[in-house]
């Protein structure tokens, strides 16, 4: 996969799982798009890039879920 395709992939789970959080889905359908974009980024060698993104999103998901 060309870096910019992996990209546009993660970007695009990013955003997905962010839209799933804000139209209420169930959390862990928008965690999966969250880790789904880390896993995508570790395989195409963004994982330093992505992994402060996910992380902020799943930290905020934590701190909803308490």
């Amino acid at each position: 996969m060309e870096e910019r395709d992996a990209h546009e992939r993660i970007q695009h789970l990013l955003v997905t799982g962010d839209n799933r959080l804000k139209q209420g889905v169930d959390p862990e359908k928008a965690r999966a798009s969250w880790e789904q974009a880390l896993e995508l980024a570790k395989e195409a060698g963004l994982e330093d890039t992505i992994r402060p993104l996910v992380e902020i999103r799943l930290a905020d998901l934590q701190g909803t879920s308490d």
